[in-house]
């Protein structure tokens, strides 16, 4: 989600990539709730951190929960500065499947909420 909005609002000044240190397929409720707003995923896919280590350089590296903040490595060559944001993980919430999906909408809102305030701080 985060890579779709960064690429949404953020293009003119960032390039922006998402990866995992055990990535997983896209989970099918967040390519819903992110075509509700008119965000196809279709072209994305899980991609593994080793993919970009050590190959490309990148201005600032943002976990956006608290797996992967413990899970990142904390040395990440080519990294200008790292960041976190914690936001829950959707997929693992239970309930019912209504329940569920608010819970990705919520997870949704608050990521493209936090991306559009960092692209403004950044580009004040």
């Amino acid at each position: 989600m985060a890579e779709a909005f960064l690429r949404k609002y953020g293009s003119e000044k960032f390039i922006a990539y998402s990866a995992g240190i055990d990535p997983k397929e896209i989970h099918p409720m967040t390519y819903r709730v992110m075509e509700e707003i008119g965000i196809s995923l279709a072209n994305h896919r899980s991609k593994d951190l080793m993919e970009y280590m050590g190959k490309v350089h990148f201005g600032y590296l943002i976990t956006v929960c608290n797996i992967a903040e413990k899970t990142c490595p904390t040395v990440f060559p080519g990294v200008g500065e790292r960041i976190h944001w914690s936001f829950e993980d959707p997929a693992v919430y239970e309930g019912s499947e209504e329940e569920k999906l608010n819970k990705f909408r919520e997870i949704r809102d608050a990521i493209e909420k936090r991306i559009k305030d960092w692209i403004a701080e950044k580009t004040e």
